[in-house]
Formats: C-alpha cells, sequence, structure tokens
C-alpha cells in the first residue's frame, strides 16, 4: 500500500511539495528532487523538509511481479542493433554506442514503489539509491544506480563514468578499459564549456568497483565552475551522460533514436537532488532504476531498462548477455527472489 509521500537518497529525506518546474533556471534556491528523462524532460519539485540524519525506510509491502517480462528489443533485435552499430563503425560514423532495452510488467494500482525501494536498499545497496514517491509531481522511481552523473560541492564538478562490466574483476577485457578511457574523454570535453580554464582532470582512471552481483570500472573527472554557471548551463553542456549514449555524442544519440524502439524515460537520465542553498548536489545516472508508468491505453505498469555499450570490439550475443546480468539481480527483486538469502 501507498504511505507518505517522500524522496529518499541515502541519509537524506525530503518531505512536502511545495512546488514544480520543468525549467532548470528556476534550481536557484531551495532543495529539488530532480528527475531529468533520457529525452530532455525535466521535473524538479522543490521540498518543504529536509531530513539529513532519517530512520531506515520502513519495508512495506511488496507483491511479486509473476509471469514473464515484456522487452522492448527481443534477443534477435538486440543482436540486430549491435550488428547495425558495428557496420555504423566500420564506416566511420560513430565510435561507440550503449544500447539498451526496457522492460516492462503490469503493475497494481495500489503497489508502492517505495516498497520496492525498501526491498532494493536491501537486497542491492547502491552508493547512488533513490526513491522518489511522489505521485502527486508524476514521479514514482526506485533507484539503485551505481554511477554519478554529477556531484556538486561548492564550485567543484564531478562526474564518474561507468563503462565496463563483467561477473568479476579477472573477466573485465581489454574492451572494457578502451571504453572508459573514450567516455572519459568524453565527459571531459563535456565538462569543459561550464569549467574554468585549465580545472578539468581524471582524478581517478579504470579503477574496479565491486557491486551486488558484478564489477563495474569507473573514472572520476572533476572541474571547477566558472563563476555564474546555473544549472541551465551545466545540464546543456553534459546531458545525456556520455557513458550511456555513445562517442561521438551527436551521432550515438542518432544511432539510439534510430535502433531503440521506445523512449527511455528516466532510465539513463538523471536521478537525485540539489540543494541550490548550499551549492551541492548528486544527480545519479538513472541505471538500475524502476519507475512506475502508464501505458497508451492507460495500465498501470513497472519499467525497467537494461543496456551496454557497443564497440567495434563487441561480440553481439555478449552483449545481450551483459544485458541479462545487470537485469538479473533486481528483477529478480521486483518479481519476488529473496537475493539476501540466496533463495529464489
Amino acid at each position: 500500500m501507498r504511505g507518505v509521500s517522500e524522496a529518499r537518497f541515502g541519509t537524506v529525506v525530503a518531505r512536502g511539495v511545495t512546488a514544480t518546474t520543468h525549467d532548470p533556471a528556476d534550481l536557484t534556491e531551495g532543495f529539488w528532487v530532480v528527475v531529468l528523462t533520457f529525452e530532455g524532460d525535466l521535473t524538479a519539485v522543490r521540498m518543504a523538509e529536509v531530513d539529513r540524519s532519517p530512520a531506515a525506510a520502513e519495508p512495506g509491502e511488496w507483491a511479486a511481479l509473476d509471469g514473464p517480462w515484456r522487452t522492448s528489443l527481443d534477443r534477435d533485435a538486440y543482436v540486430a542493433g549491435v550488428d547495425e552499430i558495428r557496420d555504423r563503425i566500420a564506416a566511420g560514423t560513430v565510435y561507440q554506442v550503449n544500447l539498451c532495452r526496457v522492460l516492462e510488467h503490469d503493475l497494481p494500482e495500489d503497489a508502492s514503489v517505495a516498497a520496492l525501494g525498501a526491498l532494493l536498499a536491501a537486497g542491492n545497496p547502491a552508493p547512488y539509491a533513490a526513491t522518489i514517491d511522489l505521485p502527486e509531481a508524476g514521479l514514482e522511481v526506485a533507484c539503485a544506480s551505481p554511477e554519478a552523473f554529477l556531484v556538486r560541492r561548492g564550485d567543484r564538478l564531478t562526474s564518474r563514468p561507468i563503462k565496463g562490466t563483467a561477473p568479476t574483476a579477472e573477466g573485465l577485457l581489454a574492451k572494457d578499459h578502451a571504453e572508459n578511457v573514450m567516455i572519459v574523454d568524453l565527459v571531459r570535453h563535456d565538462l569543459a564549456p561550464v569549467s574554468r580554464p585549465g580545472t578539468v582532470e581524471v582524478d581517478h582512471l579504470c579503477r574496479a568497483e565491486q557491486h551486488p552481483g558484478l564489477v563495474h570500472l569507473v573514472s572520476d573527472v572533476s572541474g571547477r565552475l566558472r563563476e555564474g554557471v546555473g544549472w541551465a548551463e551545466i545540464l546543456r553542456a553534459t546531458f545525456p551522460p556520455g557513458s550511456v549514449s555513445g562517442a561521438p555524442k551527436h551521432t550515438a544519440l542518432l544511432a539510439i533514436a534510430d535502433l531503440e524502439p521506445t523512449p527511455r524515460g528516466p532510465y539513463c537520465g538523471a536521478v537525485g537532488w540539489v540543494d541550490a542553498d548550499r551549492h551541492e548536489a548528486e544527480l545519479a545516472v538513472g541505471i538500475r532504476t524502476f519507475w512506475a508508468d502508464r501505458t497508451a491505453e492507460g495500465r498501470r505498469v513497472l519499467r525497467f531498462g537494461t543496456g551496454a555499450g557497443i564497440t567495434w570490439g563487441s561480440v553481439a550475443v555478449h552483449e545481450w548477455d551483459e544485458t541479462e546480468l545487470k537485469a538479473a539481480r533486481l528483477v529478480g527483486i521486483a518479481s519476488g527472489a529473496d537475493v539476501v538469502s540466496g533463495r529464489v
């Protein structure tokens, strides 16, 4: 059952909607909950109350979603998409493209995304976890993202792109490292227009991070913001995240538009908060993310995205397997698997 509307980000909980905007230029004062779809549609909700030492979330009740999930791209279509991207790489129009698919399952009207968020926190803890249960603003999101799109502390802006995924560190390939370095270069380019000259740096390159069920390669890129730069300029320069689009970003986005049959929505967008008064923010890349939505027929559904970065060195069936690996644990949680004790 649904409870009190709130947004929960690790040790920060916000309650009490006071305003909603779709313009990033409005993020000049107050604490805002932010969801930005991959397609660029922003919903930011200003909150009245912010608790920075909250009690743990109540588990709530989540009814397991029985039966198969629908997918926007089946195995054959995904493999064909990988082959098409490799053809475009061979033609020299693009170097890397993140190819994604969206899973979907019918969702009962009284199902609480907050309850799912509590399950994810227990079964798949993540550094940029978020549960946004603000149906009055059209936001019902449960996120277990391991990836920081933008972290702001004063004038310092940091992005932590993830590229490279395997079940263990030993399974990471040279292709994974090359892909990560390619996206790091793209992120450096994105941060440059809003950063003071000479301040964009690669703080860490290709470190292996252990996450539930898999290992990622992660890099840190940062810059010092130019004076007077606001969120409209920051997002214009950096969005969508390079790690979930590709390089060059413009032609990668064209490939995504051609090959993916459905919008990504919050998946691969940005999910998090902006505290304009403190000049702080944490915006995760919206991966490992569920969101409640409506079909064209009006049915309530739960959606979840999964994808992989495609390069010339990609093997199509292996990339499909990577999307399965990324989805398995979290979709399992939503479907009733007890991943904490290991019972399925």
